[in-house]
C-alpha cells in the first residue's frame, strides 16, 4: 500500500505505528481529521492476517469516525486504533498498558475507547497510563458500555426507514435479519421485540446465536445463508464489507440498516443498492449512538444519560434528511450522508485545520 498517497488522497492527518517487545504490542493509531475537535475512536483488537489488511481496516475506520462525529453534530474528529492480536488469547494487562502509553504520547489529539475485542474493563487498565480515554465504567464517572445507546440509535434509524418505505415507523410484524449478534445487536433485538418485530439471526459464535434463539425467539440461519433470507430489513451488525458484488444481488429485503462499520465494500455499492430499490441507511449515521453516548463523558458537568438518549434519538431526523437529499438529487443515500458530514467539516475547516492540545 502506498501509504503517503493513500493518506493524502483522503486527507488523513497522522498515522502512529506502535510496538512494544515486552508485551507483544503491535498497533496502529490513525487520526483522520481533527477539524472539529480531537479525534475520537475505539481501539479494535483483531488478528488480521497481514499488516496491509490491518492498515486498510484502521484507515477506513478512522475516516468513518470523522463522518460519524460530524453528521451527529459533535465537536469531535475521527480516529481509530487497531491492536493486531486475538482478544481471546493475546490480550493482557501488559499489552493494554503499553497501548495506553502510546495514546498518552499522542498528546490528546486522539481519545480512545472500546470497540470490537475491547471492553470497559480494558478501558480501566488503559486509563492507568493515559488521561485520554473514555467509555469508563459508571462507578468511575463514565457512561459505561455504549452498546445500549448504539442499539437504541439503530432502532431509531430502522423506524425512520420504515416510515419512508411503508409509511409507518412501527416495526410491528416486520422481519429483521440480523447478521452478527454481539452486544449492540442484543440491545437492538430488545427494542425490536418490544415493537413486535420478528428476528432472523446468524452469528459465527454458536453461543451468541443460541442466546438470540432463547431470549428473542429468533430463527437461526447459517452465516452465509443470511443474505438469502426473506426479510423486510437486513441488519449487518458484524464486521465491515458485508455489502459487495457477491452479496447485494442475493438480498431479499427493502431496507438495509445495521450497526456494522464500513458495510459497503466499495463506495459504488451504495449505488448498487439504490438500483435494486433497496433503501440503505448509511452506517455512520445509524451507529452514531455509541459515539454520542461517549461524547457525554466530555461534557463540563460529566456524563448525562438522559441527554445522551435524547441526542441519540435525533438519528431518526438525521436519516430523514439524508433520505430527502437522496431522493431530491437522485444520488445514493451513502453519498448524501457523506455530503452532510463533509459540509460541516468543510465549513469549520475554513476557520481552522487541525486540533492541537491546549
Amino acid at each position: 500500500m502506498p501509504i503517503f498517497d493513500t493518506m493524502l488522497a483522503h486527507d488523513y492527518e497522522q498515522l502512529v505505528v506502535c510496538t512494544d517487545k515486552a508485551s507483544g504490542l503491535r498497533a496502529f493509531i490513525c487520526i483522520h481529521d481533527t477539524t472539529l475537535g480531537p479525534a475520537l475512536g475505539g481501539v479494535r483488537i483483531w488478528p488480521h492476517k497481514t499488516e496491509e489488511d490491518a492498515l486498510t481496516d484502521v484507515l477506513r475506520l478512522a475516516r468513518a469516525m470523522t463522518y460519524k462525529a460530524a453528521a451527529a453534530g459533535l465537536s469531535l474528529g475521527g480516529g481509530k486504533a487497531l491492536i493486531v492480536a486475538d482478544p481471546r488469547k493475546d490480550k493482557s494487562e501488559a499489552l493494554l498498558r503499553a497501548y495506553g502509553r502510546f495514546v498518552e504520547a499522542v498528546g490528546g489529539r486522539y481519545i480512545t475507547t472500546e470497540d470490537v475485542g475491547s471492553t470497559t474493563d480494558d478501558m480501566e487498565i488503559i486509563a492507568t497510563q493515559t488521561r485520554h480515554v473514555i467509555g469508563l465504567p459508571v462507578a468511575q464517572g463514565g457512561g459505561g458500555d455504549p452498546s445500549p445507546m448504539t442499539g437504541f440509535g439503530v432502532f431509531r434509524a430502522m423506524q425512520a426507514c420504515a416510515k419512508d418505505v411503508w409509511g409507518n415507523p412501527s416495526l410491528q410484524g416486520r422481519t429483521v435479519a440480523v447478521q452478527g449478534f454481539g452486544k449492540v445487536a442484543s440491545n437492538l433485538a430488545a427494542h425490536l421485540k418490544r415493537d413486535g418485530a420478528r428476528l432472523i439471526v446468524t452469528d459465527i459464535n454458536e453461543q451468541a446465536a443460541d442466546r438470540a434463539r432463547r431470549e428473542f425467539d429468533a430463527r437461526l440461519v447459517a452465516p452465509d445463508d443470511v443474505f438469502d433470507a426473506a426479510c423486510d430489513i437486513f441488519a449487518p451488525c458484524a464486521l465491515g464489507g458485508a455489502l459487495n458484488d457477491a452479496t447485494i444481488p442475493r438480498l431479499r429485503c427493502k431496507v438495509v440498516c445495521g450497526a456494522a462499520n464500513n458495510q459497503l465494500a466499495e463506495d459504488r455499492h451504495g449505488e448498487a443498492l439504490m438500483k435494486r430499490g433497496i433503501l440503505y441507511a448509511p452506517d455512520f449515521i445509524v451507529s452514531a449512538g455509541g459515539v454520542i453516548n461517549l461524547s457525554m463523558e466530555l461534557m463540563p458537568l460529566g456524563y448525562n444519560e438522559e441527554m445522551a438518549r435524547e441526542r441519540t434519538s435525533r438519528i431518526y431526523g438525521t436519516l430523514e434528511k439524508v433520505i430527502g437529499v437522496s431522493k431530491a438529487e437522485g444520488i445514493p443515500t451513502s453519498r448524501a450522508a457523506e455530503r452532510l458530514a463533509e459540509e460541516r467539516v468543510g465549513g469549520a475547516r475554513a476557520v481552522k485545520r487541525i486540533w492541537l492540545p491546549h
